[in-house]
């Protein structure tokens, strides 16, 4: 285990691994609180693995909000599981069963999405009485999403008893609620307490009307060519957006509810190997996106949960970076910032607008053109990294030499 941990580039423990650990290790149920981009999904993962050994069966069961967060889990558990042969299946929608229900039949252990997890029951396709460790991350998302229901339904499936592991970034209300009726005497391990952003993560406010806040990111974009992941409130908007990015010349693709699961891994794996600068984004993105050397988060609509802020802010500056995070609120989302900042319990610092910026003031005319004659359409920026296919821009050249690929 050390050696994989060496191959995958672990050198020191972060606190919520150097805290979890030991207890995992001894049985013990654990109540975690942390920050995104802390280093939990090893802390639970590495302790399962070892207490694995030389069992068969489904021995310990990871229950996550998205795909893609249970797809991360995934590649971690079989990269870190390796040095005991130990196998684990992920199980999650918008991808046929088969494979899955086969990988139920030889894997130790199960990453899973509630939905999913809940239509294999119903086919018989696996059994939960030998869990010996569950395993619920990003509790409060799950909560938040509505999964409540179907988590009933599975810690039903599941022995009364065994080891409960149970991590969040934010812990009040429903989610303690949650905590304290599925854990035994468990240890609480707080690294930051609820409503804390990443400390590298540098956060500004700008005060904007909501017409001119494409031309505010296009603004931004144009300062910099650091990885950007933008979030907005529905598909339907991150769709309008990426269109309106591609037509700027920005390298831009969009991952949401709608998009199926093949879609949503190419506009993934494309921000991670640089071929996409720009990923739009809804809150399925907010957790579970595991992308090194993500520069800077916008925040290009107010999130209406506070907590999703802190969410979204975590995809940059993860472990020892550093970051930048942007928010966009019109008038109308002042209130939402009042949420956001009474969560913090510090006021977000208000950045000024661009309006000298060339960038800005051409996307602001070019917006009220539109809106005077709503057929009009601004001519796409000419250049190479506008075109579907085209060779990498410097950004991506950049990203890819860090990788080392």
């Amino acid at each position: 285990m050390l050696s994989a941990l060496q191959t995958a580039g672990y050198t020191q423990p972060t606190p919520i691994q150097a805290r979890t650990i030991p207890p995992g290790l001894e049985g013990k149920d654990v109540i975690g609180c942390a920050a995104t981009g802390t280093g939990k999904t090893a802390a639970f993962l590495l302790p399962i693995l070892e207490r694995l050994r030389g069992k068969k069966g489904i021995k310990a069961l990871v229950l996550a909000p998205t795909r893609e967060l249970a797809i991360q889990i995934h590649e971690h558990a079989t990269t870190f599981g390796k040095p005991h042969g130990l196998k684990s299946v992920v199980v999650i929608g918008g991808v046929g069963m088969g494979a899955q229900k086969d990988g139920l039949s030889y894997a130790q252990l199960c990453i899973a999405t509630p939905g999913r997890l809940i239509d294999h029951l119903n086919e018989g396709n696996v059994s939960l009485a030998g869990v010996e460790v569950l395993v619920l991350d990003e509790a409060d998302r799950m909560l938040d999403m509505g999964f409540k229901p179907q988590l009933t339904r599975i810690l039903a499936k599941l022995p009364k008893t065994r080891q409960t592991l149970l991590f969040s970034a934010t812990m009040a209300g429903e989610v303690a609620a949650f905590a304290k009726q599925h854990s035994r005497e468990a240890v609480r391990v707080e690294v930051s307490r609820s409503g804390v952003t990443a400390e590298r993560a540098t956060q500004v406010v700008f005060e904007v009307a909501q017409p001119q806040k494409n031309a505010l990111l296009l603004s931004l974009l144009a300062k910099g060519e650091e990885t950007t992941l933008v979030f907005t409130r529905t598909k339907r908007r991150a769709d309008k957006l990426t269109k309106v990015l591609t037509r700027a010349g920005h390298t831009a693709e969009r991952i949401h509810a709608d998009r199926s699961q093949n879609q949503r891994r190419f506009a993934l794996e494309g921000f991670k190997n640089g071929r996409f600068r720009v990923l739009v984004a809804t809150d399925i993105a907010a957790r579970g996106i595991d992308v090194a050397d993500i520069g800077h988060v916008v925040n290009y609509d107010l999130p209406h949960v506070p907590e999703d802020y802190v969410h979204r802010v975590g995809r940059t500056a993860r472990a020892s970076a550093s970051g930048h995070a942007s928010a966009f609120c019109a008038t109308e989302e002042v209130p939402l910032l009042r949420d956001i900042e009474k969560l913090l319990r510090t006021p977000v610092p208000r950045a000024k607008l661009p309006s000298e910026d060339p960038v800005f003031l051409k996307a602001v005319a070019e917006e009220k053109a539109r809106q005077a004659d709503p057929g009009h359409q601004p001519p796409p920026r000419q250049g190479a990294s506008a075109r579907q296919g085209a060779p990498l821009g410097r950004h991506a050249r950049t990203h890819r030499k860090r990788q080392g690929s």
